[in-house]
């Protein structure tokens, strides 16, 4: 990127500026010469990065870490030095825009508007594109895969991959990416083209995209999550509401969640799209439901008003796991609507969900000692996720705590309180939980446990059999995330089944 241009006032090149803009639609559009700035060097600042100097754009890269500090860093960085662009590290880079001019911002999906260097751009007309938006526009002009897309506060990573195990089984070259996994990018640019992609959006790639046309959608559903960084609950339900726009064939929403209803009717579709409820009832028409231990498809058949295809059975998802957990079911629901959307038949969908192994730390059975079954969800990073899980059994000894970010969790506690056997308490805000749990569960006991270290679950653990009944799960489900104590919710779950496992190793 050029640092000697002339830096013209924007409205002499905003008009100009906004029609280049918006011509580029894929990737066979004249991107040669734009001068963008990416907004910090992460997994997919470096996607977005390496697909725009492809193209022959000017790319500036900024962040406020050094290479110094982090070895995958570096590594991106040399790499992108060696393609031509210009790398500029440190806080003062991203405190406000730089003087050059630049006509395009790509952030990073962590960066939220308030972030002063986007605020900067905001104000000068500098138009900002997430790197999913940048995705969007890299496809191909002919033969592009559809996406089909999926948001909610919890269940998206399951969902999403419930459906590329799905697609898969129909015989496409499908595969997940976005949130988590693969870059949305990395996938768009693959030198073999998908059939189809799984495309998990969370609230922040979706505040920073507008041009998305998937061929099928869901919001899974809406709990207080990220208040902070959107402003207020209603900007964040409205972020999530964009995964409907645009949509071609069904925009899928979740019945037992009127707010996903809702946000489906407000939004703009193509002319033609349905809507289409998953819900762990029997399906009305025009709904994917469950029938006895039957998951049955009345939406994407011809005689849906009188007939239900069976599309799996609960023991397709259970696995070798003793039961499976309602909101598994209805990410399984959620998955298949959007399979079905596309086109996928009926026994695929059975055979993906027969294929599939959710991640570590989602309700991963870590052992059985003494009829005690020990579960590790740490993956429960907020109250909605925690509350699922705990649905999920009969009798529970609860651990739970960390950082609840500013999440209330007297639902939650209320709830849950007739499940409860006992509860153990870690990590920063545990005193949140135990005054919630004084107020709607005073009869259950309560173990506090005040320790940081690296032994604190050992501890946890040891307290949590003391309370067990045989035929009782002990679950973690922190309800908060984890960063107080662990490097990560993977960490914190690592800790958990280790320590068990240490446990049964003795016998005790």
């Amino acid at each position: 990127m050029s640092t000697h241009d002339a830096n013209p006032d924007p409205s002499d090149r905003s008009s100009d500026q906004r029609e280049r803009l918006d011509g580029l639609t894929h990737r066979e559009a004249d991107w040669a010469g734009l001068r963008v700035l990416v907004a910090g060097l992460g997994v997919s600042g470096f996607a977005a990065a390496d697909a725009l100097l492809e193209r022959g754009a000017h790319v500036l890269v900024v962040d406020a870490s050094s290479p110094e500090d982090s070895p995958a860093l570096a590594e991106r960085a040399r790499i992108l030095e060696i393609l031509d662009a210009e790398l500029r590290f440190g806080p003062e880079h991203v405190s406000r825009m730089p003087s050059e001019p630049v006509d395009l911002v790509v952030t990073s999906p962590g960066w939220p508007p308030t972030q002063p260097l986007l605020a900067g751009a905001a104000t000068a007309g500098v138009p900002i594109w997430g790197e999913v938006e940048l995705a969007w526009r890299m496809r191909p002009l002919e033969g592009a895969a559809p996406w089909l897309t999926i948001t909610g506060t919890n269940g998206k990573t399951t969902t999403v991959q419930m459906l590329a195990s799905i697609l898969q089984a129909a015989g496409e070259r499908a595969t997940s990416a976005g949130n988590v996994g693969t870059p949305i990018l990395e996938a768009i640019m693959d030198p073999q083209p998908f059939d189809a992609i799984a495309v998990e959006l969370s609230s922040f790639q979706l505040h920073w995209s507008d041009s998305i046309r998937p061929q099928a959608s869901v919001c899974l559903n809406i709990a207080p999550d990220h208040v902070d960084w959107h402003g207020s609950y209603e900007e964040y339900v409205a972020a999530k509401g964009k995964i409907y726009q645009g949509t071609e064939i069904a925009c899928v929403y979740n019945v037992e969640d009127p707010q996903t209803e809702r946000l489906v009717e407000d939004a703009e579709v193509q002319e033609g799209c349905r809507a289409i409820g998953f819900t762990l009832g029997t399906p009305a028409p025009s709904m994917v439901g469950l029938v006895d231990d039957v998951l049955a498809d009345r939406a994407f058949v011809e005689q849906r008003r009188h007939a239900a295809a069976e599309l799996a059975t609960l023991a397709d998802l259970r696995g070798d796991a003793p039961d499976v957990a309602p909101h598994l079911v209805a990410d399984a629901l959620a998955a298949a609507a959007l399979a079905r959307a596309h086109g996928v038949p009926t026994r695929a969908v059975a055979a993906g969900l027969r294929a599939f192994r959710p991640d570590a730390h989602r309700m991963a059975e870590v052992a059985t000692v003494g009829d005690v079954r020990w579960v590790d969800d740490s993956k429960a990073t907020n109250p909605h996720a925690a509350a699922a899980s705990l649905t999920a059994y009969e009798h529970v000894v609860w651990v739970a705590g960390g950082l609840l970010k500013g999440a209330d969790v007297d639902d939650l506690v209320r709830d849950a309180a007739p499940r409860l056997r006992g509860v153990v308490l870690l990590g920063r805000d545990r005193a949140q939980i135990a005054q919630a749990l004084a107020r709607h569960a005073p009869d259950v006991p309560v173990i506090d446990l005040p320790d940081t270290d690296t032994g604190a679950m050992d501890q946890v653990v040891a307290q949590a059999a003391t309370l067990a009944q045989p035929g009782d799960v002990v679950l973690l489900a922190p309800a908060a995330a984890s960063m107080d104590m662990f490097d990560n919710y993977g960490a914190r779950g690592d800790a958990f089944a280790e320590a068990v496992l240490r446990r049964a190793a003795t016998g005790e």
